[in-house]
């Protein structure tokens, strides 16, 4: 990995759903703690389940602390919102985590499920990818559940690589090179 960026300014996005809707994708802030409790809340589920592994209703103080405060030069936090001002709602959560050897990091997204379907997903890794890539990282990798079939596809046609984790059979590992052009 190159050396890391002290602090990579990510600039707000706007995105266009394919239903039409807009979305705002920019990095979370420290204010943004009760929103991004809310939106954990607000997951089903099923949908915490897919992203944390467990039915998780809210981040305890550390994790949410760690979310809001992302460690420059080897975390990204990025959520996308809607709404504005003190209407503002975080709907969905990506990141990256450096791993230990630093060349390599790993990945993880949430949708709140009225979201699901139109496009969000995509778009959000495609930012995230293009990051890490400008950060220097070889490789970024994830843990997906192996009955998640709308991530393993969107992982697939994304160009990551699918394999067995040490995770064990229910949990399959994507990883991509960052090295070779999309």
């Amino acid at each position: 990995m190159a050396s890391p960026s002290p602090e990579v300014v990510i600039d707000p996005i706007d995105v266009e759903l394919r239903d039409g809707r807009r979305v705002t994708v920019r990095a979370i802030g420290a204010t943004d703690a009760d929103k991004l409790q809310e939106a954990i809340g607000g997951l089903s589920v099923e949908s915490s389940y897919k992203r944390f592994f467990s039915p998780m209703r809210r981040l305890s103080a550390q994790l949410l602390e760690r979310a809001t405060h992302p460690e420059p030069g080897r975390e990204i936090q990025l959520v996308a919102v809607v709404g504005e001002g003190s209407d503002e709602s975080i709907i969905a959560g990506t990141r990256y985590v450096a791993l230990a050897a630093g060349e390599d990091c790993e990945f993880a997204i949430a949708i709140l499920d009225g979201w699901h379907g139109f496009g969000l997903a995509r778009r959000m890794l495609e930012i995230l990818i293009a990051h890490a890539r400008a950060e220097g990282f070889a490789r970024m990798e994830g843990y997906v559940l192996a009955t998640n079939a709308a991530m393993l596809g969107l992982a697939k046609r994304l160009g990551f690589r699918e394999s067995a984790s040490d995770e064990g059979p229910t949990v399959r590992m994507v990883r991509l090179d960052l090295r070779v052009a999309s």
